[in-house]
């Protein structure tokens, strides 16, 4: 168990490494147990919920919003994605979270035009590497669409860099 640890740290530095098992490994290696078990119980709990930061055009005016997650931790308090997404990518849990932040996000984009018709914001959500490789993204997207009747014209799916880490020629 501690020689794959090792071993494991060595890939991840890039191959071509000498590791030695210490226990901080296994304090990474728990931690990252325990964060992707409270994932799956966050999924299940509904202890996700979507923050819109505005986004405004060169005039200064209100043209969109982009959809930030956030994790209502139930002992932690509110999580930011830097402390979470890595985990999720690697688990793939980042796949029913992305399903979870596009139909939240489109759903909040309706009921914004129900409440104020003359907005026409565009609403941008971000997209993983995982996701993006998902077979079925693009139907699945039709999918939200179509059940929340969000325009389509006004979803804005935002790749993230770590989309072009993997294969330039393939994302393109």
């Amino acid at each position: 168990h501690a020689a794959d640890m090792a071993c494991y740290d060595a890939k991840d530095a890039g191959r071509n490494a000498i590791r030695f098992f210490n226990p901080l490994m296994q304090t990474k290696a728990s931690q990252h147990a325990a964060m992707e078990r409270d994932l799956r119980h966050a999924l299940t709990g509904q202890q996700f919920t979507l923050h819109y930061q505005p986004q405004v055009d060169a005039t200064g005016q209100l043209c969109g919003v982009e959809a930030l997650v956030r994790w209502q931790h139930p002992a932690q308090g509110l999580l930011a994605p830097g402390l979470f997404i890595d985990v999720a990518e690697d688990t793939g849990l980042i796949v029913p979270l992305g399903r979870w932040v596009l139909q939240t996000a489109c759903q909040q984009m309706v009921a914004w035009s129900q409440t104020q018709p003359d907005a026409r914001w565009k609403m941008a959500v971000n997209v993983s590497a995982r996701q993006f490789h998902q077979p079925g993204l693009v139907q699945q997207g039709m999918e939200v669409l179509l059940r929340t009747g969000a325009p389509a014209q006004r979803l804005k799916l935002e790749l993230t860099e770590s989309i072009l880490l993997l294969d330039v020629a393939d994302t393109i």
